[in-house]
């Protein structure tokens, strides 16, 4: 096998992919900057029992394993920075009110998610800390889809769901945790056969309401036919109230709803979404309420956020124009040093070319050309 080449699913990024998620991750940080969100830069290894506690749990096949050669002491590349996000805020800042970060920067998967996608994700996120109230999920919702305007991806909608439909369904109901999590798939996968067969014993409202299930995804219609299919619980009756006042509060983007959608059951509390665009064949950003993260760090915080993968968008915004520029000769002529350096401080982009081998580029368009003409340097059209 070749020197060079890169373990599956592990690829470099070249010049004007680079500039262009480099641009995109300026805008995600901007945008989230204008809300008020602060910046954090956590590091990419740490040791595996903090990656790994509380939520972080579903993180471990995901996660990269190594040994610190100064400890002895077992270490993980984070596959997610949600959980050090939420380190953070319970230890470092260890504030009384509310608390906005977020947080950009690259994470580890020991295997690929999903087909055709990469394990070295650049992770984009942010989260709000200490307010239980709904203001925060409508925040989070808001915020995301600002994001995805801010970098210009195209015809967004958001699909909503919401934990505590099944737990509310669940509720009494003597199950282990592998038949649980057998339930959870044959949800996801609306599974109609597979599900009856495994709430065969199940009390029969909880098995008609699961199978209910199945059928409520669309529009906002969804949430009353559940009202009527369902068993009416208070935390039912909640979820479905919650969703809708954040369904009522997105503007510029189609809402859909799917309540049998478990995706990140175990980590989530309450509302969750996920944010899609018909150039992507999954989510571009998910997201929702996830109380019970800072609770291995002994600060059991309300919290609420996202996260995307800035790689990702690259695939679904359009391609960005290359980048003007000016071709001039080597500093080597009088005044020129001094003409090159007032272009750069206008924030013009100067290639020097270097004698015959002129200059290869992917990202920069040469228009225009650096002159000596009438006793000066002068800046002409190509």
């Amino acid at each position: 096998m070749s020197v060079w080449v890169l373990p599956d699913h592990i690829a470099d990024v070249l010049p004007s992919e680079a500039r262009h998620i480099e641009e995109l991750r300026r805008s995600l940080l901007d945008t989230a900057r204008s809300y008020g969100y602060e910046l954090v830069i956590p590091p990419l290894l740490e040791h595996l029992e903090s990656l790994l506690s509380g939520a972080g749990e579903a993180l471990d096949l995901q996660t990269f394993k190594l040994v610190d050669q100064l400890s002895g002491r077992s270490l993980g590349l984070r596959a997610d920075t949600t959980q050090q996000v939420a380190r953070i805020d319970a230890h470092l800042l260890n504030r009384r009110g509310v608390t906005r970060l977020c947080y950009c920067g690259p994470v580890l998967h020991a295997r690929p998610d999903r087909p055709h996608t990469t394990r070295e994700p650049l992770q984009f996120g942010a989260e709000i800390y200490g307010h239980a109230g709904l203001e925060a999920d409508i925040e989070a919702v808001q915020l995301a889809l600002q994001c995805l305007r801010a970098t210009q991806v195209p015809g967004v909608s958001v699909d909503l769901a919401d934990v505590r439909i099944v737990r509310s369904l669940l509720a009494g109901v003597p199950v282990g945790l592998s038949h649980l999590s057998q339930v959870h798939a044959a949800l996801a996968a609306k599974d109609a056969s597979e599900l009856t067969r495994l709430t065969r014993d199940f009390p029969q409202a909880s098995r008609q309401g699961l199978l209910a299930l199945l059928q409520l995804y669309g529009d906002e219609k969804v949430l009353d036919e559940a009202e009527k299919a369902l068993k009416p619980t208070s935390s039912l009756r909640q979820a479905l109230s919650d969703l809708k006042a954040i369904a009522a509060r997105v503007e510029g983007a189609r809402v859909t709803f799917d309540l049998a959608d478990l995706r990140g059951y175990a980590y989530y509390s309450g509302a969750r979404f996920g944010i899609y665009t018909p150039g992507a064949s999954d989510a571009l950003v998910r997201g929702g309420r996830y109380d019970e993260v800072g609770a291995a760090f002994g600060r059991n915080r309300p919290a609420a956020g996202f996260s995307l993968d800035v790689k990702q968008l690259v695939s679904v915004v359009a391609p960005r124009p290359l980048r003007a520029a000016i071709r001039a000769p080597w500093a080597g002529e009088a005044g020129i040093a001094e003409a090159i350096a007032a272009l750069r401080q206008q924030g013009e982009t100067v290639v020097c070319m270097l004698s015959e081998h002129g200059s290869e580029v992917d990202e920069f368009l040469c228009d225009r050309e650096l002159v000596h003409t009438g006793g000066q340097w002068q800046v002409r059209p190509l």
